[in-house]
């Protein structure tokens, strides 16, 4: 069967860019690759011929020979010929080149085949939680958290070897972390699965963590609550968390804020809401009551005719505005209290205020009555 055409293999014109050649390539070796269609025949053949496309294409002197003698320069009708795959250019380092590490590592030839992967891991971030007071997330706190975490281990260094020993060379990869696999004509890389990708094997674990490189302690961290922090915020503790391994950086600490309820005050945003019943009395003629704040009694006035549900607002009561300046405020929600019981003498006094009573003493009362009657009749 005769060969196509490089150039429409590809899908490119004669005048492409070695860009637009390689562009063209990795999207059919995306689309064609083994690995993506395993047991396709159709789909390795394509992949097959586009990958000889680009070895020729890719290649400005071979491109040179392939324009002006065609397919037979391949065969040696041309001065020269084509190098083989296996040569100076070959499909190895054009493969490492198009796709790095996209299918597991990728393939690796000559000297990309030396690269060894690092044995050392970072540590895992752990997740703890703290419960505060209102007070103490108003004012920020100290708090001692205690928590289960690998840290090195002593005894080897974070090595996993017995003290005086050191991790061997992996035997299966040579200590490049990574084994070869032939697939059709070229190879693809995967993490050696004897040593996990480190390129060491320990052959004499330490006694105490048992070549691990890290034990389990129970810590105790001092962590700063900064003022005005909320339920569900985190704080993050750089490098607490578990211990790396074989000597990688340790991972982090989160510590998720839980503030306490209070028996007075709830929390809207940077303000503080605070409920306070008031006589009948007292919302009636006014008055001059006290009121709890986080930094103790304040004097507030309730002018008269207040109602029941008035919001009064106190500036600068509130809590500290997390990483920026000023406080919110406190919000003072009044709540009137009607008597549950009377004596005979407050029943007649309230007899005779009753009496007493007008459309301008309560207004709101006397026009809903008003709005009633006129609808229903």
């Amino acid at each position: 069967m005769a060969k196509r055409d490089y150039y429409d293999v590809l899908g490119v014109a004669k005048a492409s860019s070695g860009e637009e050649v390689k562009k063209a390539y990795r999207k059919l070796a995306i689309q064609f690759h083994p690995d993506k269609n395993p047991g396709n025949k159709d789909a390795e053949d394509k992949f097959k011929e586009a990958t000889e496309a680009y070895e020729v294409l890719s290649d400005q002197k071979k491109r040179q020979m392939y324009d002006q003698f065609g397919h037979a320069a391949a065969g040696g009708g041309g001065p020269g010929g084509f190098e083989g795959f296996a040569g100076a250019g070959g499909i190895n380092d054009i493969f490492e080149d198009i796709f790095g590490d996209f299918f597991g590592g990728g393939a690796r030839g000559g000297r990309g085949s030396q690269r060894r992967r690092s044995a050392a891991q970072q540590g895992a971030d752990l997740k703890t939680s703290v419960d505060v007071t209102f007070e103490e997330a108003a004012f920020g706190a100290e708090k001692i958290v205690t928590i289960p975490r690998s840290t090195t281990c002593e005894t080897c260094s974070g090595t996993g070897a017995r003290k005086g020993t050191q991790p061997e060379t992996c035997s299966q990869c040579a200590g490049r972390g990574e084994v070869m696999y032939q697939q059709g004509f070229f190879s693809i890389s995967r993490t050696c699965p004897q040593c996990g990708g480190s390129g060491e094997m320990i052959k004499d674990p330490c006694g105490d963590c048992h070549g691990s490189g890290t034990i389990k302690k129970r810590a105790q961290l001092a962590v700063n609550i900064p003022a005005g922090v909320d339920s569900g915020q985190r704080l993050k503790l750089r490098g607490e968390g578990e211990a790396g391994m074989r000597g990688g950086p340790s991972g982090d600490l989160y510590v998720i804020i839980n503030v306490l309820d209070h028996d007075f005050f709830k929390r809207d945003e940077y303000d503080i809401v605070c409920e306070v019943p008031i006589t009948f009395t007292q919302a009636a003629l006014g008055a001059e009551i006290e009121v709890p704040t986080l930094k103790g009694k304040v004097s507030m006035k309730v002018p008269a005719g207040t109602q029941p549900g008035k919001i009064f607002r106190i500036k600068g009561k509130g809590l500290p505005r997390l990483g920026s300046y000023g406080t919110g405020d406190q919000l003072v929600r009044v709540s009137v209290e009607v008597p549950s019981r009377l004596s005979s003498e407050q029943r007649e006094l309230l007899k005779k205020f009753d009496a007493a009573s007008d459309a301008s003493t309560h207004p709101d009362h006397h026009s809903f009555f008003e709005k009633m009657k006129n609808l229903l009749g």
